[in-house]
């Protein structure tokens, strides 16, 4: 991302203004009360959503910890908790995910962070969805994308799609740096 927006822009302050706004964001987020969204998965230092709203999101990620450990954990078929080969985050089971669920009322914990070649992946009986957004990831790994839409009474709909075909992406040229970045 450094790269891209040093080239696209011609210096790194696009680059520095996303970091800074990253800081800001939430978490996670419940959806009416059921769907628990974060990008990796669950912490053993995190029983319930009121521990989540207690972290101070306005810091940068630490290397370990609950804030930490929701941005980089994985599922696994496993019992328990393991320790990640991704070096943060830990590898969370299906028990884990079950307690954590009825603990705070909620069905599904819809996450994305790992790469899933059909663009979306159901974990333990349906209680855990990896969604993958990003089509041929990293332009080498021929994978699909998925975008998961939920109407009004949370029923389920994904939308599958390719990556854009090389010829159609172009170059981006180097542009002079919008006013609007200072």
């Amino acid at each position: 991302f450094y790269d891209e927006c040093l080239r696209k822009y011609g210096s790194i302050t696009v680059w520095r203004y996303c970091t800074e706004i990253f800081d800001y964001l939430s978490l996670s987020a419940i959806i009416d009360g059921k769907i628990f969204c974060v990008h990796g998965g669950l912490s053993p230092s995190i029983q319930t959503l009121d521990q989540i709203r207690a972290i101070d999101r306005k810091q940068e990620v630490p290397h370990d910890g609950p804030m930490c450990d929701l941005l980089w954990s994985d599922p696994e078929d496993m019992q328990g908790w393991g320790v990640s080969p991704r070096g943060a985050g830990y590898l969370f089971g299906h028990d884990v995910v079950a307690q954590f669920n009825a603990a705070n009322s909620i069905e599904l914990i819809c996450r994305a962070h790992q790469l899933v070649m059909e663009g979306y992946k159901w974990h333990f009986s349906e209680t855990v969805l990896t969604v993958w957004s990003a089509p041929n990831y990293c332009y080498r790994c021929g994978n699909v994308a998925a975008i998961l839409e939920l109407d009004e009474h949370l029923d389920r709909d994904f939308t599958i799609f390719e990556a854009a075909p090389q010829e159609s992406r172009g170059i981006p040229s180097k542009k002079p740096q919008p006013d609007y970045f200072l």
